[in-house]
C-alpha cells in the first residue's frame, strides 16, 4: 500500500504554508477537523511498530498492516517530533511546538490520521501485555475476556510436556487453565466449564485441538469440541501422522505447537482476528477455517484452508459465495488442491512443455489427469473440476462440477449436447470456410497439422441454429470434440483438445485421462477485465470476452435441444453434537464419525464451501 501525503513544506517542519494556505485557513481547518494532536492523549505506537525514515517519506509496518507516506522531505522530521510524544505519552512539547492552526499542527493532524487508518495506534493500557496492544482492538477488554476465561487442557496425558507445555502458554498471556484426563493421541483445549457442553451459550465451548508427532503436527481451527475433534481425526489421517509417535517429538515442535494452539484459543475467546488470517498468504481463504501445520525438521508452520469432511458447527455450513473472476476461483482451486491438506492433487504445470499448448496434470487415484487450454491458469481450473468429477462419480449419475453455476452449466450442456449428437442426426456438415477466417481456429488448426504431421480433417457442423459442433480426426480416429456457439469456436477447442491428446499420448508415463478444454469458462476468465481496443478475436483475452457474450445464448439453446434435467448436488449437514455429556466425549464422539467419512464426501464438502456448484444427472453416467 502506498499514500501520498503532503504534510508541510520541502525543506522544514516550520516554515511555510501547503498548497498555498495562510495561516488562517489552516487554523480554520483544524477548528473544523478532528485535532488529532489533541485526541492523542492516552494512544501510543502499537508495540512492534518498525519505521524506516525514506528521503522524502516514510515506511511504517505494524502487526498486519505497512504503509508508505511519501511527498514531503519534511515527513521524517515531522515524525521524530510526533514518536518522542507516542512513545513517552508527552505531549507537551508537541503541543508547544505546534500549537492550534498552525501549518505544522496541520501536518501532524494528516500524519496522524493516517496512523489511525492503518492501525498504528492503540489506547493506552497497562493491565494488556504487549502481545494484545499489538494485536487488539481494545487491548484492555481483550485482556478481561483472558483473565475471566476458564481455559481446559485436556490430554491423555495431563503431565505430559505437551499440555504443560499448552498450560505455561495460556498462563503467559493472562489465563488460569486447569488441566484433565482428554481423548487419546490428542491435545484439546477447551474454553468454560465442564459441563454439558451446550451448557456454555448457544454454541458450547470453544475449543481447538492439536497434535505433535516425531514428523510434525497441526493446531485445529476454532469450533466446538467435536468440530475440532473431527477435524483433529481428518488432518491427522491427510496428513499421515501417527499420534503414537510422542515420545520422539522434537521439545521444540512441542512448543511451538501448543503455544500455538494456546494462542488460537485465546483469539477466540478474547474477539481477536485469527492468526490464520492477520498476513496475506493466498494460500489461506478468506472466511473459511484454517489449520496450522508444523513440521519438525526443518522446524516450520504455516496456515493453510482446512475442508474437513464433517461439518457440525453451524459457521461451517455456510459456504463462500461463488467466484466472481477466475482469480477468485483459482484462490480456491489452490486451496482445494493444497499439496499437504488439500482433498484433491494440486493441478500445477510441473515440467510439462507450456508450448504450443498449456497443460498441467493431476494424480489421481486411477491414474494421472491431463488437462490443457489456451492458457495455464484455465487448464489449471479445468483440471481441478474434471478431477472432482472424477472423484465424486458413482457409476449410476453424471456429475459436472464448475467455479461457478453458469461454468457448472456450461459444462454440463455441452457434454449433454455431445451425446445427443452422438445418438440423433449429426448435423449439417459445412465448408471450411465457415471457420477459416477464424483466427483462433487458423491458428491452433495449423499448430496441431505441424505438430501431429499425419494425414487428419476437422470436421464442423451445424447442430441447429447456433450450436455447431466440430471434431479433429487423424488416421481415421478422433482426436478432438467439442461444441459451441460458432463455427470458429467450435473448431478451436477441437484442435485444442487434439493437440493436448497429441501431446498427451506422447508423454511418458502417458496421462490415464485427459480433460478437454471449452468455452465455458470464458465468462470468468474476462470477469472484472477491461480490454484494450486493439484485443479482437486474435488474441486470447479478446476471444475469450467475445465467448463470454455468446455463452448465455448457447446455455438457452443447449437447454432446448438437449432437455437437459441436472439438479445441485449439496452435502447433508451434520447434527451438532449437544448430546455428548462432556467435551471430552464429545471430542472422542466426532473422532470416530470423521474415521468413517468417505473421500468422496470429503470432495463434496470442500467444493460447497468453496462456492463451487455440483450438478448431478441420474442416469447420464460416462
Amino acid at each position: 500500500m502506498s499514500t501520498t501525503v503532503e504534510p508541510g513544506t520541502e525543506d522544514g517542519t516550520e516554515n511555510g504554508a501547503t498548497d498555498g494556505a495562510t495561516d488562517d485557513d489552516a487554523a480554520s481547518a483544524t477548528d473544523d477537523a478532528t485535532d488529532g494532536v489533541a485526541a492523542l492523549a492516552g494512544q501510543q505506537l502499537r508495540p512492534g511498530v518498525a519505521v524506516t525514515p525514506l528521503r522524502d517519506g516514510l515506511h511504517l509496518r505494524g502487526w498486519r498492516a505497512a504503509v508508505t507516506l511519501e511527498g514531503s522531505r519534511a515527513l521524517p522530521a515531522l515524525w521524530q517530533l510526533l514518536e518522542q510524544a507516542l512513545r513517552t505519552g508527552d505531549h507537551a512539547a508537541l503541543t508547544e511546538r505546534a500549537p492550534a492552526g498552525s501549518p505544522l499542527r496541520t501536518a501532524l493532524n494528516t500524519l496522524i490520521d493516517q496512523l489511525h487508518a492503518h492501525d498504528l495506534l492503540v489506547v493506552r493500557s497497562d493491565a494488556a501485555s504487549p502481545w494484545l496492544r499489538a494485536a487488539a482492538a481494545d487491548p484492555t477488554a481483550a485482556a478481561a475476556a483472558i483473565a475471566a476465561a476458564r481455559p481446559r487442557v485436556l490430554a491423555a496425558d495431563p503431565a505430559g510436556p505437551f499440555a504443560q507445555a499448552a498450560a505455561r502458554a495460556l498462563r503467559r498471556a493472562g489465563a488460569e487453565p486447569s488441566l484433565a484426563a482428554g481423548p487419546a493421541g490428542l491435545l484439546l483445549l477447551a474454553d468454560g466449564p465442564g459441563g454439558p457442553s451446550g451448557s456454555d451459550g448457544p454454541g458450547g465451548p470453544i475449543a481447538v485441538a492439536a497434535l505433535t508427532t516425531a514428523d510434525g503436527g497441526f493446531v485445529t481451527a476454532p469450533g466446538s469440541p467435536g468440530q475440532a475433534a473431527a477435524d483433529a481425526a481428518a488432518l491427522t489421517a491427510r496428513l499421515g501422522l501417527t499420534p503414537d509417535a510422542g515420545p520422539g517429538t522434537p521439545s521444540t515442535l512441542t512448543t511451538l505447537v501448543a503455544a500455538a494452539a494456546a494462542q488460537q484459543l485465546l483469539c477466540a475467546v478474547a474477539g481477536l482476528p485469527d492468526p490464520a488470517h492477520e498476513g496475506e498468504d493466498q494460500r489461506v481463504l478468506p472466511d473459511r477455517p484454517a489449520a496450522l501445520v508444523a513440521d519438525a525438521r526443518p522446524l516450520r508452520a504455516d496456515h493453510r484452508s482446512w475442508f474437513g469432511p464433517q461439518v457440525l458447527d453451524p459457521d461451517r455450513a455456510r459456504p463462500l459465495p461463488e467466484p466472481a473472476t477466475l482469480e477468485q476461483a483459482l484462490r480456491r482451486v489452490t486451496a482445494l488442491g493444497d499439496e499437504r491438506v488439500g482433498v484433491l492433487a494440486p493441478a500445477l504445470p510441473g515440467a510439462l512443455p507450456q508450448l504450443p499448448v498449456a497443460m498441467v496434470t493431476c494424480a489421481q487415484p486411477g491414474g494421472t489427469l491431463l488437462a490443457a487450454g489456451a492458457r495455464t491458469d484455465l487448464a489449471r481450473l479445468d483440471a481441478l473440476c474434471r478431477a472432482a468429477e472424477l472423484r465424486l462419480s458413482d457409476g449410476e449419475s453424471e456429475v459436472t462440477v464448475g467455479a461457478s453455476a453458469g461454468h457448472a452449466w456450461g459444462r454440463a450442456l455441452r457434454r449433454a449436447a455431445a451425446r445427443t449428437a452422438a445418438d440423433g442426426r449429426p448435423g449439417e456438415l459445412l465448408p471450411p470456410e465457415s471457420w477459416g477466417a477464424h483466427p483462433q481456429a487458423r491458428h491452433w488448426w495449423r499448430t496441431f497439422v505441424e505438430y501431429i504431421d499425419t494425414e487428419s480433417e476437422l470436421i464442423v457442423r451445424q447442430l441447429n441454429t447456433a450450436v455447431y459442433s466440430a471434431t479433429v480426426r487423424a488416421a481415421g480416429r478422433p482426436l478432438g470434440h467439442a461444441i459451441e456457439a460458432t463455427p470458429g469456436d467450435a473448431a478451436t477447442f477441437a484442435a485444442l483438445g487434439a493437440l493436448a491428446r497429441t501431446i498427451g499420448e506422447r508423454l511418458a508415463p502417458a496421462p490415464r485421462r485427459l480433460s478437454l478444454p471449452s468455452g465455458a469458462s470464458a465468462p470468468l476468465a474476462v470477469a472484472g477485465l477491461e480490454l484494450t481496443g486493439w484485443e479482437d478475436e486474435g488474441w486470447t483475452t479478446g476471444w475469450l470476452a467475445d465467448l463470454a457474450t455468446r455463452e448465455p445464448a448457447l446455455h438457452a439453446d443447449l437447454r432446448r435441444a438437449t432437455t437437459l434435467r441436472a439438479s445441485a448436488w449439496t452435502p447433508e449437514t451434520a447434527v451438532d453434537t449437544d448430546t455428548a455429556t462432556d467435551a471430552a466425549t464429545a471430542a472422542e464422539t466426532a473422532a470416530t464419525d470423521a474415521a468413517t467419512a468417505t473421500d468422496a464426501q470429503a470432495v463434496l464438502v470442500a467444493l460447497h464451501s468453496c462456492g463451487f456448484t455440483v450438478l448431478r444427472t441420474p442416469g447420464a453416467a460416462r
